[in-house]
């Protein structure tokens, strides 16, 4: 076993009187081969400020105060103060109006052995709430660990759940830019939709009724494909016939008579005027060319 130290032992008193009592009383008392404890110091003090410092880390305090009524109230009053500051506190009575030249010191030598026993028996008697209170403490250990398994658990669960959101927020941030694209383009739908619509508004003003595939009429009429579709249009163009667009692969016509009628008009110029429409194109093209200077001039 580990060999230790004696057991410190320290005696308040209330005055200088009470120091040269205890130790002339302590001449004949070998503590330390009966008990191996040491009475390191007697202290004489009222004073609870001075008592905590110079009683403070002592295995055991014996409080040595008479037995009258101030002494049990000085005793009381340094129990409660200092008892977060030693191992265990215990009372002793000194004999009440004690004179030291006529003190019975074997009273005194009794009083500080019964004062010790007594601390050591009550100290036994804590062994037992002692040996509860280590089980309490190696069951809250075995918690304590248990909950440091959870927490490196807890800990790799929330590193992963960082992970997982960090990957939420990157898709979460190619689903807004491909949103604002899906926005654009139902921006473009819609601004497309509302152009038909202005087109349509146009049409159905001009009281045409009927839209024809271009390529489709021409054949039903002449029983020939259509070659020249962009001349149709620059003639339409040029004449302007009224209640008829051509454009985009289509004539819209009041009726399919009325589509038809211009179609035999246009192949009749196209008959005769084939070889100067492009020349006619051009001519057209300069003119407008030179209206446009002469306006900026």
């Amino acid at each position: 076993m580990e060999n230790k130290g004696p057991i410190d032992v320290r005696i308040i008193v209330e005055g200088a009187s009470d120091v040269e009592s205890i130790s002339r009383a302590m001449q004949n008392i070998a503590l330390g081969a009966e008990y191996h404890i040491t009475i390191s110091s007697i202290i004489p003090t009222t004073n609870p400020e001075i008592a905590k410092k110079a009683a403070k880390g002592a295995d055991i305090l014996l409080i040595a105060t008479d037995a009258d009524t101030p002494g049990r109230e000085l005793a009381d009053r340094y129990q409660y103060l200092l008892k977060d500051e030693v191992g265990h506190i215990e009372r002793m009575k000194l004999p009440f109006g004690h004179d030291v030249e006529y003190l019975d010191h074997a009273i005194i030598r009794s009083e500080i052995k019964n004062a010790i026993i007594r601390s050591g028996l009550l100290s036994i008697a804590h062994i037992k709430q002692y040996r509860k209170m280590e089980e309490k403490l190696d069951e809250k250990e075995e918690e304590i660990k248990n909950l440091l398994t959870e927490k490196e658990k807890s800990s790799s669960l929330n590193e992963k759940l960082i992970s997982q959101q960090k990957l939420l927020l990157n898709e979460k941030e190619t689903l807004h830019q491909k949103i604002n694209e899906l926005n654009d383009s139902i921006r473009t739908v819609k601004q497309n939709y509302a152009d038909i619509k202005n087109e349509y508004g146009l049409l159905k003003n001009k009281n045409l009724y009927e839209i024809f595939p271009l390529e489709k009429l021409w054949k039903d009429t002449f029983n020939e494909d259509l070659d020249e579709e962009e001349h149709i249009y620059f003639i339409t163009a040029e004449f302007k016939p009224e209640n008829l667009i051509t454009g985009q692969g289509f004539i819209v016509a009041p009726t399919r008579e009325d589509a038809t009628q211009w179609l035999k008009i246009v192949r009749a110029v196209l008959i005769f005027y084939d070889s100067k429409i492009e020349v006619l194109k051009e001519e057209i093209d300069n003119n407008e060319k030179l209206t446009s200077s002469i306006l900026r001039e």
